[in-house]
């Protein structure tokens, strides 16, 4: 209970601070979104409508009442209720990052296990370096790379169809497929997104398993396993790994608010309608509401998860509980 009072607070903390940040920004909304050929009386009335010309304290008293009846008010650009907004995008961000992430640690924790378990051969820096190149790539200039090969090329260069992918959107803007065919070209569309957020996330994953695992394979119980004629999987599958399980388990809970979060530059080359595009717009046009409702989203997953590894470790790890 204290550890769930303390994750209220700073939720608390989170969003008042950024509501001030926001508020402090440079910028006038209503000038942004009334018409080029508007006058300052017309941006004065919607500021007036918005209610931005009251006091900072006032909207933000406004602002938290709204939130503890559960609404998180109007957007200023779409002039819709901010969950609907967020509604729409949840869903498509949280079905490309969930497909991501499971990418990222099946690929992630296969590579650095065979990493740590060949260590001494020359197959452990290469793909050291391999994994150190793609998590440092800037992962917009990775879904540009992969457009440029896989788009573009492959039509310049005459790749068999099933290699040419789409580059934008979420299905052909004809759309007349429908059936199995609208799942077989949404899985198309999604392939080139996927494949960024799983290739940065795995390279960071797969550095972690390999100094982790490498460390238990050095321990004393593993030499026994080994001294008892186990072979190399049985060693790795039943004992490392699962004595590597917790931190893993803790990593993937930490790794959960990036589903929605860390797809932000993504969603904006793929043109993917999700939570990162959305707050991408909100932000360009000083869209307050929707900005205030992404931030309480992405605070309290990441607050929920950290909540959630921590209460999880007692049954991961029976060691903790003594």
């Amino acid at each position: 209970m204290r550890r769930l009072a303390a994750a209220f607070v700073l939720l608390w903390l989170v969003v008042t601070l950024t509501f001030l940040l926001v508020r402090l920004a440079p910028g006038d909304a209503a000038a942004i979104l009334v018409p080029p050929t508007a006058t300052p009386a017309d941006a004065a009335r919607l500021r007036a409508e918005l209610a931005l010309d009251a006091p900072v304290a006032v909207q933000y008293a406004k602002w938290m009442g709204g939130l503890l009846r559960g609404d998180l008010g109007e957007s200023f650009a779409q002039r819709r209720p901010v969950t609907a907004v967020l509604s729409e995008a949840l869903p498509i961000s949280l079905g490309l990052g969930l497909a991501s992430l499971t990418l990222t640690f099946v690929v992630g924790v296969t590579i650095g296990t065979i990493q740590a378990a060949r260590r001494r051969s020359v197959l452990d820096p290469l793909l050291t370096v391999v994994t150190t190149s793609v998590y440092a790539a800037p992962s917009y200039w990775l879904a540009l790379s992969l457009i440029a090969v896989f788009t573009y090329g492959a039509t310049v260069w005459g790749f068999p169809q099933a290699l040419r992918l789409p580059a934008f959107g979420l299905r052909d803007p004809a759309g007349t497929a429908s059936g199995w065919a609208a799942v077989v070209d949404l899985v198309r569309h999604a392939i080139l997104p996927v494949t960024v957020l799983a290739a940065v996330g795995a390279a960071g994953i797969a550095r972690y398993t390999r100094s982790t695992v490498a460390d238990l394979a050095g321990a004393e119980w593993v030499r026994t396993a080994h001294a008892k004629g186990l072979g190399a999987r049985a060693v790795y599958g039943r004992h490392v790994l699962a004595n590597a399980l917790p931190p893993l388990v803790v990593l993937l809970a930490l790794s959960l608010p990036g589903v929605v979060a860390g797809s932000v530059f993504v969603e904006s080359v793929f043109a993917w309608p999700g939570m990162g595009r959305a707050i991408v717009l909100a932000i360009s046009s000083r869209d307050y509401p929707v900005v205030m409702g992404a931030t309480l989203l992405y605070a309290a997953l990441v607050i929920l998860a950290n909540l959630a590894a921590d209460l999880a470790l007692p049954l991961l790890d029976p060691r903790r509980e003594a």
